[in-house]
């Protein structure tokens, strides 16, 4: 039977394991992206056909609303396959959700 002050020394001259890294999230910078791209995205038709965009908008915006949390996946999506690229991920993320939201933007307006 080992005493107290054999298990203290046992426990001290113990090599600490090795700790798991954690790897860095890559999420948040995903999500700032994709967020940014919708809104830059959103501006477009502002930009194209004036304000006569917002009268359009008034009856559609749950549609374009729908795409924000799409935006953010897949914002997060590029940034987790590109492991955190920067150069890689706003691009494409910008590229992707400028398409998307300019694909519904066709649909429902007919042109």
């Amino acid at each position: 039977m080992q005493t107290l002050s054999q298990i203290f020394i046992d426990l001290t001259r113990k090599k600490p394991e090795p700790q798991d890294r954690e790897e860095p999230s890559y999420s948040m910078l995903g999500g700032c992206t994709g967020f940014v791209s919708f809104w830059l995205a959103f501006a477009i038709p502002f930009m194209v056909y004036g304000s006569n965009t917002l009268f359009f908008l008034l009856y559609t915006w749950p549609f374009f609303i729908a795409l924000l949390p799409v935006s953010v996946l897949i914002g997060i999506a590029f940034s987790m396959l590109f492991g955190g690229s920067l150069w890689k991920t706003l691009p494409l993320t910008g590229l992707s959700v400028i398409c998307l939201f300019w694909a519904i933007f066709s649909f429902l307006s007919g042109w």
